[in-house]
């Protein structure tokens, strides 16, 4: 299941993440996003399964 949402951020990091899916097209704006918030949240605690999962398939291409 995956839930749409809509954030902010800044112009650098969104210039930074066009170049990057613009030069790695296997890579979506949502592949990042989730790639980045599952990190995250490995990295600060999330001892969930899922959470690695998710990371992983985002790396990989799952």
């Amino acid at each position: 299941m995956t839930i749409s949402t809509n954030i902010e951020i800044s112009e650098a990091l969104h210039s930074s993440i066009t170049e990057y899916i613009e030069t790695h097209p296997a890579w979506s704006q949502e592949r990042v996003m989730q790639a980045a918030l599952s990190l995250f949240l490995l990295q600060n605690g999330a001892n969930q399964a899922q959470v690695s999962e998710v990371y992983l398939d985002s790396l990989f291409g799952g």
